[in-house]
């Protein structure tokens, strides 16, 4: 199996046949594309995963694992400060657990083969860990309805029955009853997920821990991904435990990470595209640092209209910014994250912000009757600003509205949350022009006071 790794927006050579079995060659590439080309993302997916050429292919702002007969394609995402491929491999999985409310415990974090292995063995890995662990607890079950006849009455006649097709047969019982099983969509679930992966892991280690889980779910009925009973998970204070393996699988087979298979090669692919994934890191890093401040953040959301049609009171044009921070229901502060590189002031007066973000922002504040707006960018070491606020803009004609250009430091995203909290509530006094407090700071010196 050839792999290869590159960072987002960068190229991959094709490489001649004569440089060996292991080499890139074009029938590779053209393997690799073919499973690109299969991912959409909102649209036609060509050209959004890989954009091809002659001799070359070039990574765009989708990162993760594509999975062809012959080769695995990994592709990192760009963290200003980080360098080495294991450490932007441990930052990404720390935003995707962050992402979906997954816990990892630091010794198992240790331990991870974040040099050696690929973003999808390491997440193969964390979750038959995470499986192994859970199964210890017990696998869940739940009572499932049944009809069978039988020789002994077990729950309640059918009556039709009985008296119709098992009329010449009384030795038979038609009966009705309830029966404890662990073939339940839950189970299902998890046993489709390990079938998955066990097909496209190529770990030795990996792929033995997956037919030991496989084993166990040995009497558990296999589903189709395609048909699998999400809305029939049922999780209660019995089996709450596995809240977020329902995450994690949720994550490895929902539709929009796509998987596809012509007929006897397979391939697979666990993508990302980067400016929805920091959108939700950082709105639910957010939301975690404000717990207990009476500030509720609201991600995607809430939607409102820019125009109401004045013949019909129709609404028109639909506004839904990345993140609302609100108190009491009214909008304190608006945030649109940008997985873009922000400029030096000395390059550019306006650090690479485009017009139409700005515009963007100024109907946020108009139809959210918000005074306070944020732009929030990765942050990386060619800034001369340190991570935070780095700029604070008036809207003109507006004295009290303010547009705030801020960065946040991803080299470690476990800490994320606590630094967003200190930007928006902490000593960042430029982001009031005046004297006095912003709302924001105002209300959470009474909370804490």
């Amino acid at each position: 199996m050839i792999h290869r790794t590159i960072k987002e927006w960068d190229y991959l050579e094709i490489e001649p046949a004569s440089d060996g079995p292991r080499a890139f060659t074009r029938s590779v590439a053209d393997g690799v594309m073919k499973v690109a080309r299969s991912v959409k993302f909102g649209g036609d997916g060509e050209g959004r995963v890989l954009l091809e050429s002659m001799s070359r292919l070039r990574a765009q702002q989708v990162v993760g694992v594509l999975v062809a007969k012959d080769a695995t394609l990994e592709i990192l995402p760009k963290i200003e400060g980080v360098r080495e491929d294991r450490a932007i491999r441990r930052s990404l999985v720390n935003m995707l657990a962050s992402v979906i409310d997954l816990n990892i415990a630091v010794g198992k974090v240790a331990n991870l083969g974040w040099q050696n292995e690929n973003l999808l063995e390491i997440l193969i890995r964390l979750f038959s860990e995470k499986l192994f662990a859970t199964l210890r607890q017990g696998m869940p079950r739940a009572y499932i309805g049944r009809e069978d006849d039988v020789s002994a009455l077990r729950g309640r006649l059918d009556v039709v029955r009985q008296f119709t097709i098992l009329a010449s047969t009384p030795q038979r019982l038609a009966c009705r009853f309830d029966e404890l099983s662990s073939n339940i969509a839950l189970n299902q679930i998890m046993k489709a997920t390990l079938a998955r992966l066990l097909q496209v892991s190529r770990n030795s280690e990996n792929r033995r821990r997956l037919r030991e889980l496989t084993f166990v779910y040995e009497e558990v009925e296999s589903v189709p991904i395609r048909s699998l009973r999400w809305d029939r998970v049922v999780l209660d204070r019995t089996n709450v435990g596995w809240t977020e393996l329902l995450r994690f699988a949720k994550l490895l087979l929902q539709d929009r990470y796509q998987s596809t298979t012509s007929g006897t090669s397979h391939g697979f692919s666990l993508l990302f595209e980067m400016n929805k994934l920091f959108e939700e890191f950082v709105g639910r890093s957010l939301r975690r640092a404000l717990q207990g401040t009476g500030l509720t953040v609201h991600l995607q959301g809430p939607r409102r209209y820019a125009l109401v049609d004045r013949q019909s009171g129709g609404l028109r044009f639909a506004t839904r910014p990345d993140i609302v921070i609100s108190q009491n229901g009214r909008p304190l502060l608006v945030i649109d994250t940008k997985w873009k590189r922000l400029k030096e002031a000395t390059d550019d007066p306006k650090r690479g912000v485009s017009q139409s973000d700005v515009y963007q922002m100024m109907a946020y504040a108009h139809v959210y009757d918000c005074d306070r707006l944020m732009l929030l960018y990765p942050h990386h070491h060619e800034l001369a600003d340190r991570e935070g606020l780095v700029a604070v803009h008036q809207i003109a004609n507006k004295s009290d509205s303010l547009i705030g250009i801020a960065t946040v430091d991803l080299v470690k995203p476990e800490f994320v949350g606590k630094r967003l909290k200190e930007i928006l509530l902490g000593d960042e006094r430029r982001f009031d022009l005046t004297s006095k407090r912003t709302q924001i700071e105002q209300h959470i010196v009474s909370v804490q006071g």
